[in-house]
């Protein structure tokens, strides 16, 4: 049974001062991986914000099943954030404590926790001892302590080398079918997107406005990216999105 929440942003409109920022209708199922896909400063970030209660809506509503959304919601950054002054699992426990976790329990829970984003034996490192992989873990572990029914991502894995991202991509899937979170991904990477994604929502240049919504048949198949339809959707998405430097290959 899914742990996760259906979103709806109904006419959801953002503005900066005067100028719009995003303006989006969207309905996602409990359980999914929907990933808003756009070039850079379209406003993808933006809508996650205000789903998170970050930024306030000059218009519309966003809503987990059917109820106020901020509370269900957590969100992971680019940047960790993580307290340098705490060890990984102290990290962990002050999630839990914000929780309301009591403290004889937090330690346990913040261990398996770790486990869980393979930091089993990290515990007690300082964050500025961990690569920037490992950072991601933690935050990840501590953003999970808080038991959110939606994960907002905003470009978490945009900073890390691609090895370490491909990594982290397997990681999440891996936490994801254990949890079953309902999770809005953001990123400018086509091909994170598709080895990800239930849905990929392709944004307009700002203000974000839904261009298309593409279905994956299989999604997160193995062996995917070495498939004839990954290669179709990338060039069609690559296209729709108006990338200048990639052309149609020539037979």
């Amino acid at each position: 049974m899914s742990t996760g929440a259906a979103v709806r942003l109904a006419g959801l409109r953002i503005a900066y001062g005067a100028s719009l920022a995003a303006e989006v209708d969207l309905d996602v199922e409990a359980g999914q991986i929907v990933v808003l896909l756009g070039p850079s400063g379209c406003g993808k970030s933006t809508v996650l914000r205000a789903m998170a209660g970050l930024l306030s809506p000059i218009g519309g509503t966003v809503s987990v099943d059917g109820g106020p959304a901020a509370q269900h919601c957590s969100m992971v950054f680019q940047e960790d954030a993580l307290l340098p002054w705490r060890t990984a699992r102290r990290n962990v426990e002050f999630a839990l404590k914000l929780r309301g976790v009591a403290r004889r329990d937090r330690r346990g829970e913040a261990q398996e926790l770790l486990n869980l984003v393979g930091l089993r034996d990290f515990g007690d490192h300082l964050p500025g001892t961990l690569s920037g992989g490992m950072r991601q873990r933690v935050q990840l572990a501590r953003t999970l302590a808080a038991r959110p029914r939606v994960l907002l991502m905003d470009e978490p894995f945009g900073a890390l080398d691609a090895q370490t991202r491909a990594d982290m991509q397997r990681l999440l899937v891996s936490v994801w079918q254990r949890r079953r979170t309902t999770v809005l991904f953001v990123t400018h990477d086509v091909d994170e997107a598709l080895l990800l994604a239930d849905r990929i929502v392709l944004l307009t240049p700002r203000p974000a406005r839904i261009q298309r919504v593409i279905e994956i048949d299989a999604p997160r198949a193995p062996g995917a990216r070495f498939e004839p339809e990954f290669a179709r959707l990338r060039y069609e998405i690559l296209a729709a999105l108006g990338e200048p430097n990639e052309k149609e290959p020539q037979l």
